[in-house]
């Protein structure tokens, strides 16, 4: 069993990532709850008073999800929880929570941390960060058009997409669940380029293998469908 996370900012391409390598290496996807969070639209609305709520929300699935792909066959997760407290503590930092809701977040994600402990597989195998620059993320978030992403909408959201793409070098660098690899979105246009790809994949089944979770001799010929996220 090879479970496989992956981590990025809003607008990386995590999902089409996700689709891409779990069609490539015939595992099962999870994906987060987004179009159809009902705290979403209403944070983005009113970020000071929905941040702890959305968090909590989004903690709430992504336990779920790690749980049952920790107890499942192969499969790959489009977010997990391990990237979840940066979210939050962003938030926090920037005066979107109070002490109470800080110290409770905290107790909480430590429980269910503890909880996942005694899973049967206690870890992920694998990360994959999508690294990527403020310009290809406003650019993807513009294409796939959900109108509270957008800075029409809210200007405001320039500095705290400028400022949750700083909060993610530390993050990534601190990282230590699993082993990690990095892939440059920027330059790797995977979600519309066979050839970048084709890159991406080659670099990911490198990866796998150098870790034991592919066979040297493992290869791959067949079509990849891209399914549109």
């Amino acid at each position: 069993m090879t479970v496989i996370v992956l981590s990025g900012p809003i607008g990386a391409g995590k999902s089409s990532l996700t689709s891409i390598l779990a069609n490539y290496l015939g595992t099962k996807p999870f994906y987060e709850s987004v179009d159809d969070n009902p705290v979403l639209p209403l944070f983005y609305a009113d970020p000071k008073n929905y941040a702890f709520l959305l968090q909590v929300f989004f903690l709430n699935t992504r336990f779920r999800s790690i749980k049952d792909a920790l107890t499942d066959d192969n499969n790959v997760l489009d977010r997990s929880i391990y990237e979840d407290a940066l979210f939050f503590q962003m938030n926090a930092d920037i005066g979107r929570a109070t002490k109470e809701e800080i110290d409770t977040y905290y107790e909480l994600l430590n429980n269910m941390m503890t909880e996942l402990n005694h899973m049967p597989k206690k870890n992920p195998d694998l990360l994959v960060h999508i690294k990527v620059s403020y310009n290809t993320m406003l650019k993807r978030i513009k294409k796939r058009g959900r109108p509270y992403e957008q800075l029409s909408y809210d200007a405001t959201l320039e500095d705290y997409y400028k400022r949750l793409l700083r909060y993610y070098k530390p993050w990534y660098e601190n990282y230590d669940h699993s082993p990690k690899m990095e892939i440059d979105g920027d330059q790797l246009d995977f979600i519309t380029n066979d050839q970048d790809r084709k890159i991406v994949l080659d670099q990911i089944v490198k990866k796998l293998k150098e870790i034991g979770k592919l066979p040297q001799s493992w290869d791959k010929s067949t079509e990849i469908e891209i399914a549109e996220q």
